[in-house]
């Protein structure tokens, strides 16, 4: 098993926990890399056979399973999931017949996957399926980008830590705890600076400038951060 979950102060965020069952080592490792680099935490079994177990002792919030398992059809796994839990589940197979795929969605699979496949396409998979079945995910998917530890006032972008200074750190916990909202940069300062009156919209530009290139070096392919010209600024709600 492989779970991390951010501790210490008083606002931990916790991130997409997916459970991925398959028998082939190799196969784990891939959809577990693919995954965490995306941010969710993962549970990782080689069999079914404590699958229920773990279901009813952790927070689950999707399965990626394989049909062709040693002990127990992925199948008849999924029966017994659906006999106590709404969680999500993805089929991973090697068969490529549409009898198969037809059935393994109407015993209540959400997606299936034919190997071998792109690691990033599974991720891509993952994401759209939490968001069509979990009316929170688009609330709380920006998690799976940033963690913040509070006791230690540190942030990390997708596994990285930021060297942030103290405004930095105060206008990205802003940003973070609001994705998508439209903050004013007159509304940042109120927020953030403790005399506010004393600073001018330009020290904002600065911070968030910083902010953006230190997001930059981790992730060079991403905008997480959005400029409404003539309002302000905002934190994607899509990363």
């Amino acid at each position: 098993m492989c779970i991390e979950t951010a501790t210490g102060g008083g606002t931990d965020i916790m991130r997409t926990r997916i459970l991925i069952v398959d028998d082939e080592p190799a196969i784990v490792d891939t959809i577990q890399y693919a995954l965490e680099t995306d941010g969710f935490e993962t549970v990782c079994l080689f069999s079914g056979e404590s699958l229920m177990d773990v279901i009813a002792q952790q927070r689950i919030d999707l399965v990626v399973l394989d049909i062709g398992l040693p002990d127990i059809s992925g199948l008849e796994l999924c029966k017994e999931i659906r006999k106590t839990r709404d969680v999500p589940v993805i089929f991973l197979t090697a068969r490529t017949d549409e009898i198969d795929r037809v059935v393994g969605l109407e015993i209540g699979a959400d997606d299936y996957i034919t190997k071998p496949f792109s690691p990033r396409e599974l991720a891509a998979r993952v994401k759209a399926v939490l968001r069509r079945t979990n009316s929170n995910y688009n609330k709380t998917s920006f998690t799976e980008a940033f963690r913040v530890n509070e006791s230690k006032k540190q942030i990390t972008y997708y596994g990285e830590a930021l060297d942030l200074s103290r405004y930095e750190y105060e206008i990205l916990k802003t940003f973070i705890r609001r994705p998508g909202h439209v903050f004013s940069r007159d509304h940042l300062m109120d927020l953030v600076w403790e005399q506010p009156d004393t600073s001018l919209d330009r020290t904002v530009d600065a911070h968030i400038k910083n902010i953006r290139a230190k997001l930059k070096a981790v992730k060079p392919e991403l905008e997480a951060i959005v400029t409404h010209r003539g309002m302000g600024y905002s934190l994607r709600d899509d990363l």
